[in-house]
């Protein structure tokens, strides 16, 4: 079992080497520009007809449950989450962040049952979420392309890229679509699916009435979109830089 994970550890390694290697050379300027328009407009189109049928109705009937069911899907999600932003922020040098994570993840756990509910926010302990593309862009790499994904929707060389490396550093991922990898038995893929499922009907439902007022207000809700998803990815790097000038400051 240990030579398993060692060898999977070399894999990780490789791959996020060649990874930064592309980032590098893709990705190094700072601003962002539009690649394909043209494809990522019909892509667009097609998320937003598949919005319009199963998403949107998902999320009507997601708000529609019962308080305690729906708190408890949130909070059960949001854990498992905090899972990827543990190792992210370690790669971040983000120390505060990554007891912050650590102290969520096993209070929630225990305390919160398996994550249902939420006694780590009542005591103060509220982690970011941190992600292989916003670690990137810690590291100053630039998010380069700008391009839409069907179903997945807007991202960027840096986040597309950043997302397949997600699951390489996420310990849910591990021991459920990897675990065959590491210890060739049988691993779970539906249970890592279904929680990012879950996930995505919960943000598409919290952040309703915000989409609503957008369609309704914009002249080119394309653009309109793009615009929110990079502003809001650069908060999250830029409160990720601050955290850890935070933390190097308190030795001053």
């Amino acid at each position: 079992m240990y030579i398993a994970i060692m060898q999977n550890l070399k894999k990780v390694r490789s791959i996020m080497s060649i990874i930064l290697a592309i980032l590098l050379m893709t990705s190094a300027a700072k601003s962002t520009e539009e690649c394909f328009e043209g494809v990522s407009r019909a892509v667009f189109k097609f998320n937003m007809a598949l919005d319009d049928v199963l998403l949107e109705p998902l999320a009507k009937g997601y708000n529609n449950l019962p308080s305690p069911i729906k708190d408890g899907a949130s909070n059960f999600t949001s854990n498992i989450g905090t899972l990827l932003s543990i190792p992210n922020n370690l790669l971040q040098g983000n120390f505060k962040e990554l007891g912050n994570s650590i102290g969520s993840f096993a209070l929630n756990s225990s305390v919160g049952v398996f994550g249902f509910l939420n006694p780590a926010e009542k005591i103060g302990l509220k982690p970011h979420k941190e992600d292989v593309g916003q670690t990137l862009g810690t590291y100053g790499i630039g998010p380069g392309c700008y391009f839409v994904l069907p179903i997945l929707g807007p991202t960027t060389a840096r986040d597309s890229i950043g997302m397949i490396a997600d699951t390489f550093v996420d310990p849910f991922a591990h021991v459920t679509i990897r675990e065959k990898e590491l210890f060739s038995s049988s691993g779970n893929n539906l249970d890592y699916y279904s929680v990012k499922a879950t996930g995505a009907v919960d943000f598409r439902a919290d952040n309703d009435v915000n989409f609503k007022s957008l369609k309704k207000n914009s002249i080119d809700l394309y653009s309109s979109l793009k615009s929110v998803y990079l502003q809001d990815r650069e908060n999250k790097i830029k409160n990720s830089i601050e955290d850890e000038d935070e933390w190097g400051n308190l030795d001053n």
